[in-house]
């Protein structure tokens, strides 16, 4: 089932406790900064305990709680509204176990900004932007306190251009054709197909959201190369 929160839903797995996608909107002319201080990660008590992956997992390690959807695109709306959305970005059902080194070299990286560049870069209608993001969960993941930790993490980013639909797939991985060692490469993104992110994701995205990829991927994944900036992406 579709799980609704303050401008986001998600779908949870029951296998790996994670969400398997979150969908979020963000209205850029009235995000707002909010602290964040006093902000706790909080099971959701409408679902039952054990489907979820709480703090006995990053308790006295180097694992990061990641926020699938970002904290900073929830916050807008009237000062209630945006009050509850970082609220309900803290609950677990939007977290996803991020080793240390992952999380921040994304959160400094291109990962952390594409949002940003969507709505200063792509020139958004009404810089509205809908965004659907999660882990890619792999049979190969390390099972740490019983928990298979995700390796790749995608993003699709959606918005009106000249009146047309926009949609563009991102990918945070350590190897984008899996040949190489995991634990030896660092973690980079790539921007690739909707049909890339769903054979890795097993997930399926609607016609129209199709439609509005237009990016022109190399036919191999041997030939993508990792984003530098935000300024190699392709809108």
């Amino acid at each position: 089932p579709v799980i609704d929160y303050t401008h986001f839903s998600l779908t949870q797995s029951r296998s790996r406790r994670l969400t398997r996608w979150v969908a979020w909107n963000i209205d850029g002319t009235t995000l707002t900064s909010i602290d964040r201080s006093g902000s706790k990660f909080v099971k959701d008590p409408r679902l039952p305990e054990d489907t979820q992956v709480g703090n006995e997992l990053y308790a006295g390690n180097r694992i990061d709680r990641g926020h699938v959807a970002r904290r900073a695109d929830l916050t807008w709306g009237s000062p209630s509204e945006a009050e509850q959305a970082n609220t309900d970005s803290f609950y677990y059902t939007n977290i996803s176990p991020q080793v240390e080194d992952f999380n921040q070299s994304a959160r400094q990286g291109i990962w952390g900004l594409i949002e940003n560049a969507v709505l200063t870069d792509a020139e958004a209608e009404n810089l509205e932007v809908s965004v659907f993001g999660g882990p890619v969960f792999g049979e190969d993941d390390r099972t740490y306190r019983g928990v298979a930790l995700p390796r790749e993490f995608f993003k699709v980013v959606t918005f009106v251009g000249d009146g047309k639909l926009v949609a563009r797939g991102f990918l945070l991985t350590q190897n984008l054709d899996r040949l190489e060692a995991l634990d030896l490469d660092e973690f980079r993104a790539y921007q690739v197909s909707l049909t890339t992110i769903e054979e890795r994701t097993k997930l399926r995205f609607p016609d129209e959201v199709h439609s509005g990829d237009t990016y022109a991927a190399p036919e191999s994944l041997a030939d993508h190369r990792p984003l530098a900036s935000v300024g190699d992406i392709a809108w």
